[in-house]
Formats: C-alpha cells, structure tokens, sequence
C-alpha cells in the first residue's frame, strides 16, 4: 500500500474513493498533512480542496488494539454530541484494514488552541487564565454528570470493581519495566490495594483530562474535548485526581523528567488545586472524602507510565531528547502520592 512520504499511514487514492462513499460532499482528490504523531494516534488534517476534516488512526507498526481504539473514541464523541461536553461532530468510522492499513474515522475540524506552556498563558493575563481553568473544571463535571444510559453507553465500560482493577493495572504495568528498587512505589501500592474505596459513582471517565487535550477559542471557551482513547465507564474522582495529578508534575522544575507534561496550570491566574477541588465539588454535589486515595493511584498510575519510558529509554528505545530525567520525577509523583494518603484520605 503506497504512501506520501509527508502523510505516512494514509493512502491517498483509497482513502478518496471511502470518503466519496462515506463522507457527505467530499470530493476524492484528497490532499491530508500530518499533525500529531509518535506513540499516540496519529492525527491528519484531511481537505478536498474546499472542506477540511480531521482523521485519526492508529500508530504504525504492532500496537495494542486496546490502546489505540478507533471505534471507542468514534462512539463516545457520536454519543456525546449532544450533550453540555464539547466535541467534534463524527462522520465516519472505518473497521476496513484493507483502506488505509488501520481502521480509522473522520471528525469535524474544530477551531481552537490545545494551551500546552505557562508561556502560552501568561500572555492572555490573569483574568482569561482564570476563566479558561474555571471552564476546563466545569466541563469536566458536566462530563460525569452526563447519564451513560441516555446516551447509549450504559455498556460502554464494566463500572463495578474500578478501583480495584486500576490498581492491579497499574501495578502489572510497573512490574513489566523493573529495573531498580522503588521502595516508595511498593509502600504506595500496598496502601492502595489494603484500602480501596467503594466507588464515589459511575460516569463517563475520559481517562486523560488535561488543559492540553481541549481546544479553546478566543473568547476563552472550550471548543472541543479530543482524546477519549481511554474513555470508559468508571468512577469519575479518578479524572479529577489525574488532572491535578498531571499539574503537580508539570508545576516540578525544568529538568526534572516533567518536559513531556503541560506546566501551563502554573501560569498566574489559573486555578489552584485547592480551588479546582471546590469548584469540581460544587458543579457535582459529589463526596470528595476519600479523595487522597484518588490522589495516590493518580500518582501511582503516572509513575508506572513514566517508570516505563525510563525503562526504554535505559535500553536505547527511545527518539529525540528529554527522556534522561524522566526517571528523577517519578520520585516525586510516588511521594506526592503517599503524601496525598496520608494527610488527606482520613
């Protein structure tokens, strides 16, 4: 299957004959530039010229189909479309691996800056940097305050028992990239697996809510919440620790292995932690008592992530540069989590 070179995993000519059959008005000369690649699902601007769309598919090479599931992100933003959670309308998903090599779909093009650097923000000013926080929490709330029944994804995920398979998850997942003692990670997992809550509720969790994964427009509104790889049917408390928890890792100092995370929550005017919590308990009614668990398997669960890609990068499986601190910031994440147990889940 050929290729353009600028375009890699998209064949052009079959991709144009599905659109034309698929897609309602597009023309088959398609012309498509790549705009987000590595690990994650690639994603391309796609135009025939007149309209432009967005496709998305798997990254090349053997992946985890679990991981990297087209037909999940395509139904949970279909059946969010017409809900308070901004998303991309759909147009099209493609199981067919004989078109571009992957399966596939095509959403709307939404206007909008993912806001990735304090830099970014700091240039709007306090005010609007507040605003945006303050609308990145309430999208989140009303995310889970949508009913997963009333939208056709009551069996979208199995909601009983989360908790308890996050951890186990988790810890499968470290164990997969020992290479040193983590004392710290081992005290972690042993609060965490003697003590799991019951679930704060069912909702639809995105599974990685961030600053840096919505677009926002000029007048400082969400335009769009993009992916939902991970998107599934859970307790909802583990997005809101997870965003802090990505904060906390952006807000450590430059070379400290938290170059690959957004510190724009440390621009003047965003919302502190503290505030992000009340604001979140406010828009959901929802009991924040146990949330120094949350904190810790967020913690937990970002320090397997990233114990992984040090683990790589030790075996020269790593591309580019910034990966040899990595390391140094999961001592960090495993000592905020245990912190986070200990004074906060009483």
């Amino acid at each position: 299957m050929s290729a353009d070179l600028a375009t890699p995993g998209l064949d052009l000519d079959r991709l144009g004959t599905w659109f034309t059959a698929n897609v309602p008005g597009a023309g088959p000369a398609l012309a498509a530039t790549l705009i987000a690649g590595g690990k994650s699902n690639l994603t391309y601007v796609v135009s025939d010229g007149d309209q432009e769309w967005i496709v998305r598919r798997p990254p090349m090479g053997h992946v985890l189909a679990t991981a990297h599931d087209m037909a999940r992100e395509f139904r949970v933003m279909t059946a969010l479309r017409e809900t308070a959670v901004p998303v991309p309308r759909t147009y099209g998903l493609c199981e067919d691996t004989d078109v571009v090599g992957a399966p596939f779909y095509v959403m709307e093009r939404v206007a909008g800056t993912p806001y990735r650097s304090v830099e970014e923000l700091e240039a709007l000013g306090a005010g609007r940097t507040r605003e945006i926080a303050t609308r990145l929490v309430d999208t989140l709330g009303a995310l889970h305050q949508v009913d997963p029944h009333a939208v056709g994804l009551g069996e979208f995920g199995r909601p009983e028992g989360y908790l308890a398979r996050q951890v186990a998850r988790w810890k499968k997942q470290l164990d997969s990239s020992y290479n040193r003692d983590l004392p710290a990670a081992d005290e972690l997992y042993s609060r965490l697996v003697a003590d799991v809550p019951l679930e704060s509720g069912v909702s639809i969790v995105h599974g990685d809510y961030r600053l840096d994964n919505v677009l926002v427009d000029d007048q400082d509104r969400l335009t769009a919440v993009l992916d939902w790889e991970m998107a599934t049917l859970g307790d909802p408390l583990s997005d809101l620790a997870l965003m802090l928890t990505y904060h906390r890792l952006g807000e450590l100092p430059s070379g400290s292995g938290s170059t690959a995370v957004s510190n724009a929550s440390a621009a003047t005017g965003f919302l502190t932690e503290a505030e992000i919590v009340e604001r979140y308990a406010a828009v959901t009614g929802r009991d924040l008592t146990r949330f120094g668990f949350y904190l810790g398997l967020s913690a937990y669960k970002l320090a397997s992530i990233l114990e992984g890609i040090h683990y790589r990068y030790l075996h020269g499986q790593t591309v580019g540069e910034g990966f040899e601190h990595v390391g140094d910031a999961i001592h960090v994440l495993l000592d905020a989590g245990l912190n986070a147990m200990k004074e906060l889940d009483q």
